[in-house]
């Protein structure tokens, strides 16, 4: 399990790179995301959760698999707009980018727990939700009407929800309702890929 925290997000990433054609950051994204990782394994969790109810959910959010997604998605946006200039935009390169030295740290701080969910789940759902914000973000601007607007915003809000409820719901042993939330989190990945795959 720690050989797949390790490896998930960075073999996962060459495969979304090998047809996506975004611009750059890159190192800005490696760095930003080493810095993040080491800050975040010397402090520990921002979250003390307390069972199995809403601090569980919360915990979820912050610590586990929203917050460390959403937020190389808002320096990206934050990088982009800074810079003024106009490139083939991809938040989930970026965001994957990020994460492969935060899922490195998080697999060694996590190996001792020997936790399936945490190290499986939770990159399964960093990935999901990277990519599923990215996809989202990109039918905004490329196919903007005032449906896919609010269709964008109401998926890129409601993403990092399911998926900290999705963890939840793993940690609460309701593995049937975790296995939904995780396939509903693969929907957008599933369709970005194939959409991907046929632009090449």
């Amino acid at each position: 399990m720690t050989i797949f925290c390790f490896l998930w997000v960075p073999l996962f990433y060459m495969f979304y790179r090998s047809f996506t054609r975004s611009g750059g950051f890159g190192v800005w994204a490696l760095i930003l995301g080493s810095i993040t990782a080491i800050v975040q394994f010397f402090m520990g969790n921002f979250i003390t959760p307390g069972g199995f109810g809403i601090s569980r959910a919360l915990f979820g959010f912050v610590d586990i698999v929203s917050v460390p997604v959403l937020l190389p998605v808002f320096v990206y946006l934050i990088l982009l707009i800074s810079k003024r200039f106009s490139v083939e935009i991809d938040f989930g390169d970026f965001a994957l980018l990020w994460l492969i030295p935060v899922g490195a740290l998080k697999a060694l701080s996590w190996s001792t727990t020997n936790d399936p969910i945490l190290m499986i789940m939770a990159p399964l759902l960093w990935t999901a939700l990277a990519v599923g914000i990215s996809f989202f973000i990109n039918l905004m601007i490329k196919k903007f009407t005032w449906y896919t607007l609010i269709i964008s915003v109401i998926c890129i809000l409601i993403l990092p929800v399911i998926s900290s409820f999705t963890y939840w719901a793993f940690f609460s042993q309701l593995t049937l309702y975790g296995f939904g939330l995780l396939f509903l989190m693969h929907v957008p990945v599933v369709v970005s890929v194939i959409s991907g795959i046929r632009s090449k």
